[in-house]
């Protein structure tokens, strides 16, 4: 006779709907009790449905991006054949079927401890949000608490399924690789001292054994196939995962194996695709990737001679590629009437020398920068990792590119906006030094809010400099030019320096894009207005 059973969803909290990401399983499969049936996911979070009652699947009431909520009927299965194999004879006594019950297996409670688990290169992480509380009935790699680094968010999956009995981290708390999130208590089951079997019973064993052992192989299937095929609907990743990839432009079906557990994808792996791609150039399969150059043999045309690049050329270049992918960047150019400025700099000649130093144009610049991002505080910002928010930034770091014999650098002055010219200028000197002869130590180059890239000393007339991310925008400059410029009776020479300014359009619109730059040009036009 058969025994039909439904399997709905449970409760999901404070989810109305949730969508269907992976089917795990279809009609005629022979289930097991706790496997998972489907995968879905929220806004929040992704959950397997385990499996209430084992048997034959008869009926699979879902598929891949549907919506279902409380109550909706995932299966329906057929336990009749499943009890009829686990039924001793007739002839034995139901008390000897009791007594064997009770001796096949016994069930102890084991409480563990779940912890973090290793980070990469991030120390200490904050927590900054706690999902589960004492009491709560958790599931297998639902998400307990939700940490942040200074490059990216992560999820904590559950490693085992019970009901919490402790919660030792709060909102706040900043943990590190072994620290214990939760105490769980789970319920498991022991082999004790089995009966000896009568051949009737044996052979009902181990004809139904066959089928359980294609259990993993069903279940396991579909998962492996989700990712061949390129569809990042089926891929294994959390929700914050699948973001920061959408972010990224990142299909997680190219991602044929996943680092964490069964095989989930995180976030780390997803930055090692990109790095791959980066480096080595070969785009994902599926349409919408950018082709890659061919390959030509140039030695066939003439002598050819070939020299690795630079590390530092090479890191430079990745982060720029990077940066051109995902930025939409507009440049600007304006021109700065600097004549005003030049007399008065060379007038503090003999003075600048006597500090011990040698005033440039840049310190000036690097000061009007300032005033222009106290004027425009969008200019100071950062985009946060999600791109719904911004980073005001309150401290005033400039970023000098500088060009070395391994290639460009970009040592930090900080808080410029603190210093006198004559301590700019000696700093600069000393970083710059440092740079072109290779020793800047890692934090001279982090922590800017905006940089300048000068190529007065070279020449051009204009460029498109490219920002430097975090920051959402970088000031280009080129070599000053005695023009004639009309001053509504006639034309008068004036030293005119062209400003070339590249910005994050995500961040900036081109009107205040227009207007940031031409404030610079009165800064720098009357150098009085950096007082008031």
């Amino acid at each position: 006779m058969s025994d039909l059973i439904e399997i709905k969803v449970p409760d999901i909290g404070d989810s109305a709907e949730v969508e269907v990401i992976e089917v795990l399983v279809q009609a005629g499969d022979v289930i097991e009790l706790e496997q998972t049936l489907v995968v879905m996911e929220s806004d929040k979070a992704s959950m397997d449905l385990p499996a209430s009652a084992a048997g034959t699947v008869k009926e699979v009431n879902v598929k891949v991006g549907d919506n279902v909520s409380e109550g909706s009927v995932i299966v329906l299965v057929d336990s009749a054949e499943q009890k009829t194999a686990a039924t001793e004879p007739e002839s034995k006594p139901a008390s000897a079927l009791a007594s064997a019950a009770s001796a096949a297996s016994v069930v102890t409670t084991e409480v563990i401890a779940i912890k973090v688990p290793d980070m990469g290169d991030s120390s200490e992480v904050e927590v900054i949000e706690v999902q589960i509380k004492p009491g709560d009935e958790i599931e297998l790699e639902q998400t307990l608490v939700v940490m942040e680094s200074d490059k990216a968010s992560m999820d904590l999956p559950a490693s085992v399924a019970g009901t919490i009995t402790e919660v030792n981290v709060n909102v706040g708390d900043l943990v590190s690789e072994g620290s214990v999130i939760a105490l769980v208590s789970c319920a498991s089951q022991q082999a004790a001292a089995a009966p000896v079997a009568e051949p009737a019973a044996a052979k009902a064993v181990s004809k139904e054994q066959p089928k359980s052992k294609s259990v993993p192989t069903q279940k396991s299937a579909p998962a492996s196939a989700a990712l061949s095929q390129g569809s990042a609907s089926k891929a294994h990743a959390s929700p914050s995962v699948r973001r920061f990839a959408r972010e990224l432009g990142v299909d997680l079906g190219q991602i044929t194996e996943g680092s964490g557990r069964k095989g989930r994808i995180v976030k780390q792996n997803v930055k090692d695709h990109v790095k791959r791609l980066l480096t080595t150039g070969a785009p994902a399969q599926g349409g919408g990737t950018i082709p890659p150059i061919p390959a030509i043999d140039f030695s066939k045309y003439g002598d050819t001679e070939e020299k690795k690049l630079s590390k530092i050329k090479r890191l430079t270049g990745a982060n720029l590629h990077r940066v051109w992918l995902n930025m939409p960047l507009v440049t600007h150019h304006d021109e700065a009437d600097i004549t005003e400025l030049e007399i008065f700099r060379k007038s503090l000649k003999t003075e600048a020398a006597q500090q011990g130093v040698k005033l440039t144009g840049m310190v000036f610049i690097m000061k009007a920068l300032v005033a222009g991002m106290k004027q425009f505080p969008q200019f100071n910002s950062s985009l946060s990792p999600d791109g719904q928010s911004l980073i005001y930034k309150k401290y005033f770091n400039i970023g000098i590119a500088v060009d070395t014999p391994e290639g460009l650098v970009v040592p930090v002055i900080k808080a410029v906006d603190q210093k006198s010219l004559y301590e700019l200028s000696a700093e600069l000197i000393k970083i710059s030094g440092k740079a072109r002869d290779g020793k800047l130590m890692p934090g001279e180059m982090q922590g800017g809010c905006m940089t300048i890239s000068n190529l007065g000393g070279i020449g051009g007339t204009a460029f498109t400099p490219i920002v430097n991310a975090p920051e959402v925008a970088i000031l280009g400059v080129t070599r000053a030019q005695m023009k004639p410029v009309w001053n509504g009776k006639e034309f008068i020479p004036r030293e005119m320096m062209p400003l070339d300014l590249t910005y994050d359009h995500r961040v900036i619109d081109g009107a205040d894009g227009a207007r940031f730059t031409r404030a610079l040009a009165v800064y720098l036009g009357d150098l009085r207005r950096l007082l008031l």
